[in-house]
């Protein structure tokens, strides 16, 4: 038995090899300059995120501390962000974070963090389609919105209040243009961008004549006499719904941000979420939280404010904003669906690439349908909180991948031979007697950093629990957070302790290296957990689904017809031949 779970853990952490030949080479049609890749991270960071998340997260869960939720998940995404960055360097080619993982840790890995970043980008696309058409139907007075209550009503909670033809129309159309040209497609965005960003300057500098400190500072009492508000309003002041609401926001403003990973995938990175927080300063300010149409924020505000012309203005900017949004979640989908079916992991059928377009058309148009019909059936919250839950788990994951990198040993026989002196091994956990890593100490630290992820969770667990609970004055909690906060502190100082790998594993090129590990990954991991916590039980029961269909489609078809596997098993047997030879 021992030895079966000993073949089964090497077959899932097989990792992806290439030869010189295939390294260079593609199928695909490389044709995007890195002036049109920069401008499609810029266009994807600066759509829902922007136009949309920061009215709902206001209203409904954090009012004006919007602001701080935006921050905490800025801070998060740059944790996440400069692990993301050496992880892409230290591999021998350009890609996704699939990639990234597939060669660097291995394909269990890699299929678990290319499955959220299918869920990520259909989620996103989805997502953006359905803001996008909010803020259309904004402007001709909601009238889509009440056709379809009337004419398409879904009779679920599970569901959007209505179906959304708009919406599924967009994700199809976008995938039609895909399919016919990338170039043309990225001009456009091009275009739209620019827009976008000089909308997003025109909200500032108008927003900032009309605004109200008094927004800041709602009491009590103005809360208790609304008579028309049917939703929950909070206590009023900077933080109506506490500490709490902040945070849980910011799980959901993580979406905001996730859009750098299309640019730190191709080229250099560039983060230009941060606009969103002077655009959630500005709107507070105009507005009272409540007030806020999280449907189409930033045009209603504007009428609000006794500016009704610039409704019309700020609505054509969002929707060019929004609609480059929607393009850049789209374009990245069937890259990830055709690396993911190359490798033989989920159905091969889906990398076919067409001879002239060379594009995959199959994967483009599965990407595609899937994002429609998401949009056509959900709202934008409970897509928007589903894709959070989905990005940071793939960044955590990331994160992880990269405190396994450096404490790995490199390639150097010498080095890899060397075994510890035997001893205690505590104190190899603390005084380690190598300063070069070795397989043991390689083996020590993969322990320490699972028991820490674990630790973690329960640490983030307990604080949450209390909180809701009000049970942070209770002896038995604080007991047992004071044991796993010791227990969690002794696990970062062991793996500190451990030696650290300052080469790349592959070859010689200079690679950007996350600063202070073990500790910034720690902290991306730990912040990450926290604000996957925080989001709701319904979205962790979806994602549960979806995670228990990636692993079946991996465990009755990707573990089998795995490419790496045919490889590995041919040098196999080509080794055994080999030492039949030499011994005969």
């Amino acid at each position: 038995m021992p030895s079966f779970l000993h073949r089964f853990y090497e077959n899932i952490t097989r990792k992806k090899t290439y030869d010189t030949e295939s390294l260079h080479t593609s199928q695909l049609r490389r044709c995007l300059t890195v002036f049109d890749l920069t401008i499609l991270g810029i266009g994807s960071t600066l759509g829902t995120g922007t136009y949309i998340l920061t009215g709902q997260v206001a209203r409904e869960t954090a009012g004006p501390s919007v602001i701080l939720s935006f921050l905490i998940a800025a801070i998060a995404s740059i944790l996440a962000g400069v692990c993301y960055a050496e992880f892409g360097t230290r591999a021998p080619r350009a890609g996704s974070a699939y990639t990234y993982t597939y060669v660097s840790v291995g394909e269990i890995m890699a299929f678990i963090i290319g499955w959220n970043m299918i869920l990520e980008y259909v989620i996103g696309a989805a997502s953006t389609a359905r803001a996008l058409s909010a803020y259309f139907d904004s402007l001709i007075n909601f009238a889509m919105k009440d056709y379809f209550t009337v004419h398409f009503p879904l009779h679920s909670e599970t569901f959007a209040p209505h179906a959304d033809l708009f919406a599924m129309a967009l994700c199809l159309i976008i995938t039609v243009l895909l399919i016919v040209g990338i170039k043309e497609s990225a001009v456009l965005n091009n275009i739209f961008t620019f827009i976008n960003l000089s909308v997003i300057a025109l909200v500032v500098v108008v927003g900032l004549t009309k605004v109200h400190g008094h927004n800041w500072r709602i009491s009590l009492e103005e809360i208790q006499n609304l008579t028309n508000v049917t939703y929950p309003v909070g206590k009023g002041g900077f933080f109506p719904f506490g500490i709490e609401g902040t945070l849980a926001g910011a799980a959901t403003c993580f979406y905001a941000f996730v859009g750098f990973d299309l640019v730190a995938t191709t080229g250099e990175e560039s983060k230009n979420p941060q606009r969103a927080i002077p655009m959630s300063i500005c709107l507070t300010l105009v507005v009272p939280y409540y007030l806020l149409n999280p449907d189409a924020v930033f045009p209603e505000a504007f009428r609000y404010a006794q500016l009704p012309a610039f409704k019309y203005i700020i609505g054509a900017g969002a929707l060019t904003g929004i609609f480059s949004s929607l393009l850049g979640s789209l374009l990245p989908l069937p890259r990830v669906l055709y690396a993911i079916a190359a490798d033989g992991l989920i159905f091969r059928f889906i990398s076919w690439i067409h001879p002239r377009l060379q594009t995959p058309i199959i994967a483009t148009i599965l990407g595609g349908i899937a994002a429609a019909l998401m949009a056509l059936m959900f709202d934008l919250r409970k897509l928007v909180e589903m894709m959070s839950i989905g990005t940071l788990l793939a960044y955590s994951l990331v994160s992880i991948s990269v405190l396994f990198l450096r404490y790995q040993p490199v390639d150097d026989p010498l080095l890899r031979s060397i075994t510890p002196v035997s001893g205690p091994i505590y104190k190899e956990l603390f005084r380690p007697s190598q300063t070069h890593p070795t397989i043991y100490s390689a083996r020590i630290t993969k322990y320490l950093i699972g028991l820490l992820v674990i630790n973690g969770f329960i640490v983030c667990a307990i604080q949450i629990f209390a909180s809701h609970r009000l049970a942070a004055k209770e002896s038995g909690t604080v007991i047992a957070f004071t044991i796993f906060t010791i227990t969690e502190i002794l696990l970062v100082t062991a793996i500190a302790r451990q030696p650290k790998s300052e080469k790349p594993s592959y070859f010689e090129l200079t690679f950007h290296e996350t600063p202070l590990v073990p500790y910034v990954p720690i902290l991306s991991v730990l912040i990450n957990t926290y604000l996957i916590l925080k989001l709701s039980p319904a979205t962790w029961v979806r994602f549960g689904v979806w995670m228990v269909l990636g692993f079946l489609i991996y465990g009755f078809y990707g573990f089998w017809h795995s490419s790496q596997r045919f490889i590995n098993d041919t040098q196999r047997l080509l080794s055994g031949s080999t030492s039949s030879l030499i011994s005969s």
